[in-house]
Formats: structure tokens, sequence, C-alpha cells
């Protein structure tokens, strides 16, 4: 095989390719496409920065990775333009008997198919060209563009490109009408979209078909994660098409048994299968992320945890309920998918293996399951579903079945993961929100849990009518504490949780700190004198307190400078209610959790409904710090009680109001038995309680505000950090008039030069 040739070919390919007025026509639309999509998006973006608008976001992703950005709407069509290239690659040469002076000739087979193949590798690369010239301007309008992304997407457009060519080489060579090619090809790219989705509940075959699929291949090259799985599985699809063109060129002149050919075209898959099948075990995957700040791959924190794991294996195994709505994170057809899920983690641990047990169950988080099902056998309704989903009840176990290997009804009876790691056991949940899976943040704390053999605990004061953290009622602490469908809820961040009353138990020793949340019950001496030996001893403690409580709460706040101060602070609105207080985080607070930081940068409010003003003094042994600060200009603290829904609320300083900055949440300091002791005051309780961690409030802080809280009360161990530096591609250069131009020049100036140069070229060709 000679190299001089199939650049001979290629080269007669390409100018009979650029001869033609389609190869320019489908340039220049490729171009006002690619111009559309990044100008359009650029507009958008200058407007809004002249508008005075603060975007935190990436504008990388804005305007080239985003759903409508320029890679994604230009993956979206680029299918359209390859058959239109490739379909006259072989049945041209087919109808205009050219392919029998080609037979005839010395040159190859191989020669032909591969020299007519890097024609279409160099048109592709023009295309990517045209891409990368947006890439370029991007760096003189984006302020520090992730370049590694954009170079990966590059990369990733390209070898689509080529998989296109080689597939429509393939259909171009199986007849003489080039309209027929076109539409095969359309055709094969439906049926590689679409084979990912086939006989995926079956074990061995799954694992082939979704290899085969090309539908969101190069997804991770798109977000900057170069795999050596996909750009092998690019390598084996342009391998497989270009063999099937060759075998199916010398069948046209060789005369051989059908099973002579069919057998050529069965090695080639089987190879094709193979290589992939080996090239997508987590073990030989090779990984790197081109992302600015590492954005594909785990945490520091997270890689930490997983080495500390060693080689010891860890089995991840999920109970499936045929009867949850969640069945299909279950399902036998969501093993790649959940593959793909596990990936980030099988990238540093090779040995986790993923089981699924399939039963049926009653529901317990389904309130309508009655309704839904009536009063029918337990068996009845799972075989219903079953038959429902193609599945014999046979393939599910059994509620006593199952109940004899574990019981789940502590879980609701949900999709749950149980981790093993040797002898410790410890469950991983999904999530009632719109992310469902766990993050990077549970699954370590769930490593985690099997790792310690103590979990930090928050322990909770009972007996004088506190908050209790075992209701869901709108002022308790169940979801802040333990309710298990709750991501942020202590029990999933890697925390345990527990009670006690100091009227009948003792504090017990080594717990990261104890909660008094709105006791409504004055303390006993015995219960003062226990709370502080807890605090001369130099142990960590969260004390909530509401207005109208001050007088329970202040004999114990004396004892550390503090005071909650008569009256509660209000803020009218006319959306919300005046004792809604929304006070903004402090500097000292941000530096208590990573996600706090950011919510502190970006002026993010917890809010607190009905809060009074704190006093302290530095006097003592403890250093003390605001951590919540009231708006001066739009709340003050009313003296009078408060009738809210009587009378407008105005400020009234001849009746005692007073309209400053008032802390409502304070932080303690002092060194102590060679440690840091760490003590958090609030002027308020319902920040924590079920109704505001709930609230669907895009300015509310108060969940990250709260696990910060006990983050620092923990001394940081838990929740794990698997936050990453903010993006530095926050802005761009070009104002509206600017980005006005520099469309008028993408969408209008350069493609008019581009079709004055081809017209002038074909012109000159004509007449010659």
């Amino acid at each position: 095989m000679s190299m001089a040739t199939i650049l001979r070919v290629a080269k007669t390919e390409l100018r009979t390719l650029f001869f033609s007025p389609i190869a320019w026509f489908l340039l220049i639309i490729f171009l006002v496409q690619c111009s559309i999509s990044y100008t359009n998006i650029l507009e958008i973006l200058a407007r809004e920065k002249d508008a005075g608008s603060l975007i935190r976001s990436s504008m990388t992703e804005h305007i080239f990775l985003g759903r409508k950005g320029l890679f994604g709407s230009v993956l979206q069509s680029i299918y359209l333009y390859m058959p239109l290239l490739t379909m006259g690659l072989i049945s041209r040469e087919t109808a205009s008997g050219t392919i029998k002076l080609l037979h005839s000739s010395p040159v190859k087979i191989r020669e032909i198919v591969l020299g007519k193949f890097l024609s279409m590798m160099i048109y592709s690369l023009l295309l990517v060209a045209i891409i990368g010239c947006f890439v370029i301007a991007a760096q003189f309008h984006i302020v520090s563009p992730d370049n590694g992304k954009l170079l990966s997407a590059l990369l990733g457009c390209f070898l689509l490109l080529c998989a296109y060519s080689a597939i429509g080489l393939f259909m171009s060579s199986l007849t003489s009408y080039q309209i027929v090619a076109a539409i095969s090809t359309f055709v094969m790219f439906g049926i590689l979209s679409y084979i990912g989705n086939l006989w995926q509940g079956v074990a061995f075959v799954r694992n082939l078909t979704y290899f085969l699929s090309i539908s969101g291949r190069a997804g991770q090259l798109l977000n900057g994660l170069i795999t050596t799985k996909d750009i092998i599985y690019f390598l084996v699809i342009v391998y497989m098409f270009l063999g099937f063109s060759i075998y199916k060129m010398r069948a046209d002149i060789e005369s051989r048994p059908r099973m002579v050919r069919w057998g050529r075209y069965a090695s080639i898959l089987v190879i094709a299968l193979t290589i992939g099948y080996i090239s997508s075990i987590p073990s030989l995957v090779g990984y790197y992320d081109a992302s600015a700040h590492k954005a594909n791959t785990l945490t520091p924190n997270a890689q930490r945890i997983i080495k500390e794991l060693g080689d010891t294996p860890l089995e991840v195994t999920a109970y499936n309920n045929l009867l949850d709505r969640f069945y299909d994170y279950g399902s036998p057809e969501s093993y790649n998918t959940n593959l793909a899920r596990w990936e980030p983690f099988l990238r540093f641990k090779h040995n986790i293996k993923l089981n699924t047990v399939q039963y049926y169950d009653t529901t317990f988080e389904n309130p309508n399951f009655e309704r839904f099902y009536g009063n029918k056998p337990i068996e009845e309704i799972g075989k219903r579903v079953a038959e429902s989903r193609d599945l014999p009840l046979s393939f599910f176990k059994s509620p006593a079945e199952i109940r004899k290997i574990i019981n789940l009804k502590p879980e609701l009876n949900r999709y749950v993961m149980q981790l093993k790691y040797g002898n410790k056991t410890t469950f991983l949940r999904i999530f009632n929100d719109m992310h469902v899976w766990p993050s990077e943040t549970e699954i370590s704390a769930a490593f985690k849990r099997l790792l310690q053999a103590k979990m930090p605990k928050i322990v909770f004061l009972t007996g004088n009518l506190e908050r209790d953290i075992n209701k869901v009622g709108d002022r308790e602490y169940k979801v802040l504490t333990n309710l298990k469908t709750y991501r942020q809820s202590f029990i999933n961040q890697g925390f345990d949780v527990d009670t006690l009353s100091l009227a009948t138990q003792e504090i017990p020793e080594g717990i990261s700190a104890l909660v008094l949340a709105d006791p409504k019950v004055a303390l006993t001496e015995t219960e003062m004198n226990k709370l502080k030996k807890f605090i001369d001893d130099g142990g960590n403690m969260l004390i909530a307190g509401e207005p109208g409580k001050q007088s329970i709460l202040n004999p114990l706040l004396a004892y550390l400078n503090v005071q909650l101060l008569d009256g509660i602070l209000v803020q009218p609105s006319r959306e919300m209610q005046p004792e809604l207080l929304t006070p903004l985080l402090t500097e000292t607070v941000a530096g208590f959790f990573p996600p706090l930081a950011h919510s502190h940068h970006d002026s993010a409010r917890a809010t607190m409904p009905g809060a009074t003003a704190l006093s302290y003094s530095d006097s003592g042994s403890f250093t003390i710090k605001p951590l919540l600060v009231s708006d001066a200009k739009r709340s003050w603290l009313k003296k009078e009680k408060l009738v809210s829904d009587s009378a407008e609320v105005i400020f009234a300083p001849e009746k005692g109001d007073i309209k400053q900055a008032f802390p409502t949440a304070l932080g303690l300091t002092r060194d102590i038995n060679g440690k840091q002791q760490r003590i958090i005051v609030t002027g308020d309780a319902d920040f924590m309680s079920n109704a505001e961690l709930q609230r669907f409030n895009l300015r509310a802080a108060n969940f990250v505000f709260n696990t910060g809280l006990f983050s620092w009360l923990s001394y940081n161990e838990f929740p794990i950090d698997s936050s990453r530096p903010p993006a530095e591609d926050i802005s761009i250069i070009p104002t509206k008039s600017k980005a006005k131009f520099i469309k008028l020049i993408f969408v209008w100036v350069v493609p008019a030069i581009l079709l004055a140069f081809g017209a002038l070229l074909l012109i000159r060709r004509k007449r010659k």
C-alpha cells in the first residue's frame, strides 16, 4: 500500500469536490450557522453587561458549550452535512463507470478507500477550522476563556466528523445512486444513535450495543474530559466502516462464496466489538481532564478518601422496588447509565462492583399507594406492574424473600444503595430534588463512614419543649437532621444525630456539638450547671433563641457575655410578612465553609422568620464576631409587641424602636484544652426549621448557612468539601455596540468573502 497513491486519490477527490458548488455551499452554510450561534449569545451577554447585570457563570459554557452554544448547535445539525458530502464518493464512480478504470489500474482498493476517506478528513478539518476561528476570536472577547475545554471540544467535533465520513463512505459503496446513498447514511446515523437503547436488559449484549451507540459519544470531550475509550470508539467506528467498504468493493470484482463474504464482515464486527469491550474496562481507561479547574475530576478531598479505601473491594448493592417511583434508576435498562454515574469514582478505584437486587413491596413514601392500587394483595399489584413492564414476577423477590435478606422499611422501601467495605456497611440514598442522584459530597461522606469507627455527633437537647428533630411540623428540625430523602440532612452529609434530656442524662464526651434550640421552659439549676460545665470543659455548642423567650435563655447567655435584646426585628415588604428578616452573611461566616464564601460574594441572605437582635461584650475570654447582620436601611428593632395582621408596621423611635444594623447570629471562639472552642448564638431558631429549609426562595442561603455552621462546629470534618474554585471566565470584553459590529463581520462580511472566492474559482474552472 503506497502513501503517495493514497494522497493522489485524496487530492483528486478534493479537486472534484471543490470544483462543484456543494462543497462551497456547505462551507458557507456551516460558517453562517456558527456565526449566528456565536454572535447571538455574545450580543445577549454584552447587552446584559451594559445593563449592569452580574453573571458569575462561565462565559465559555454560555457561548460555546451550552445547549444553544456554538458546539451545541453545530453537533445537533452536523449529521446533515456529511451525507451530502459523502454520497458521491463511491456511487459517483460506479454510476459513471470510472470504477472499472480504477479496478483495472494498479491502484489497490484499500488505497482508493483510504484516499477518499483522507479527502473527507481534510474537509472535516476545514469545518473544524471554521469553529477554530471562533475559538481564536473568543481569546479577544472572553476574559480568561477555558481553552482546555475548547480544544477538547474541537477534538471531539473532528473525531465525530471522521466517524460520519467513514459511515457515509460505506453507504456510498452500496449503491450507484447518490440520493439513495445519502438517505442510507441518514438511516445508519439513526441506527447508531438508537442502538444503545436495544437489549439493555441483557447483561452481555447491553455492553456491546451501548458501545456501538454514537449518541452522546462526544459529550465528555465537549466538557473537557478526554478518555481513551472515547478516542478508541471513534477509531473503531472508522476502522469498521472503512473495512466494510473495502470488502464491499472487493466483492464487486471477486467471485467468492456468500459465507466467505459475510464472514469478512463478521470478522471486522467481532474485532471492533472486542476492542470496544476491552477498551471500556474501567481499569484500562485512561483519562485527561483538560478543563481549567479539573471540573470533570473528583476533588482532592474525594480522591484522598478513595485512596484511604486502598485495594479492598467495594461492593455497591442497589435494592430496587418495582412499586417505587424511582424504579427506573435500578431497572435492568439503567445499568450503563448507573455505570456512567459511578465512572468518576471507578476512575480512581477500579474494584467497585455494582449489583442490583430487584424486589416488590409496599412503598411507604407514596401516600396515594392505596388510592392507586386499592386493597389488592401485594402479590397481585406486583404482578400487574411487572406485566406492564414486560417482566415476569419471578424476576423480583417477594416481600417475604427480601425481608429475610434486609429490612428496608426504615428506608421507606425506596431505591437505596448499600455500600459494603470489608465487614462494614452503610446506606447511600437518592433524594427528592431535581438532581435525585447523590453528589460527590454525599458519596464521599458514605465512603468516610466505611472508614471511620466514629462519626461527628450532633446532640439536640430535649425536656424543655425544644425543637424536635423527629417531627415534620413547620417549626421542627427533622429536615435538617434526619430526613433521609433530603440531600442536606445531617445523616446524608456525614453526621450522626441524637437527643438527650439534661434532667435525666449526662452530656456524653466526644460529641461534636450540643444544640439548645428554643426552650420554652426555664432551665433548672441542675440543667444550667451541666451546661456551664460543658462550656467550661471546652465543648462546642449552638444556642438558638426566639423573640419573647429572652428571659429563658439570657441567664445562660450572660455566662458568655451575650444577651438577646428585648423586642423583635422587623423588615416590612410588600410581598412578605414584616417579621421575615433577611440578614446578610458576614466575612467571618464566609470563612466557615467554601460554599458560604460563594454565597457571601453573591450577596446571599439567610431567612429568619421572627428574630431578635443580639448584644455582646468582648470583655470575657471569648472572641465574639457577628455571623449575620440585619439590613439597617430596611429593618429595625421594634420594642412593642408586633401585631402584623392588624395595621401597617411603622418605625416609631418615640416608642423605643431602634434602627441600626444588629447582629442576629454570633460566633464565639477561645483556645482551651489544646483546641479552639466554638459556640454559636442566634436570635432565631426558625432558620433551621423544616419550613425554612424547604422554602422555595432563590435568595435564601439557609441550607448552605446551616451546613456551614455545623461544619465549623465539627472542625470542618463534614460535610466533605467538594467545591471547586469559581470560574475565571465570568465576563466578556465587547460592549453591545461592538458585539453588533462583530455580528456584522461574522454573519455577513466573512461569508460574503468566502462566497465570492468560491464563485470566482468555479467560474474560472468552467471557462477552462
